[in-house]
């Protein structure tokens, strides 16, 4: 297992279907190292804590082998990372691979898997397309969320 890319995103208000949308889909990249801590990375939020975030939904991991093939569906779509709104980006961490509450290390960060990921309406905001929740549901490339172990720890990306 490999960490790619940690990313971050604070929640923003978007326009969707001519409404005024708050979400923490929004992620970028971020160099420095990031503390882990129990209900989400600092830097980071959830617009809609009654279904995003929280002590099970701390961490979204996403596995890095599936941008190649969101790549071959989207082939117009630029897919930097954290555009699944994930917090890691990961190699070597596929969900056939893992159960849920199966533990794992990241630097000196412990996880623990607590459910697949259940998107909302808000990654069609984040990829300007409505069918993107069916589509990506029906790949089953979902990925795992996860619960921090240990909260005074910090993630380094090393690039």
């Amino acid at each position: 297992m490999k960490l790619i890319s940690v990313n971050v995103g604070l929640p923003r208000e978007v326009t969707w279907k001519g409404k005024t949308v708050s979400t923490g889909i929004f992620k970028e990249p971020v160099s420095d190292r990031v503390m882990v801590r129990v209900l989400n990375l600092d830097g980071d939020g959830q617009a809609d804590l009654t279904v995003h975030g929280g002590v099970d939904k701390a961490v979204y991991v996403y596995p890095f082998e599936h941008y190649d093939y969101w790549q071959n569906e989207l082939p117009d779509t630029k897919l930097p990372l954290g555009i699944f709104g994930e917090n890691l980006t990961i190699a070597g961490l596929r969900e056939e691979d893992v159960n849920i509450g199966d533990r794992f290390r990241i630097g000196t960060v412990k996880l623990m898997v607590t459910q697949p990921r259940l998107p909302c309406y808000k990654l069609g905001i984040r990829f300007g397309r409505p069918d993107m929740r069916k589509r990506f549901l029906t790949s089953r490339r979902t990925g795992p969320k996860a619960g921090a172990t240990t909260f005074r720890s910090k993630v380094v990306v090393r690039m």
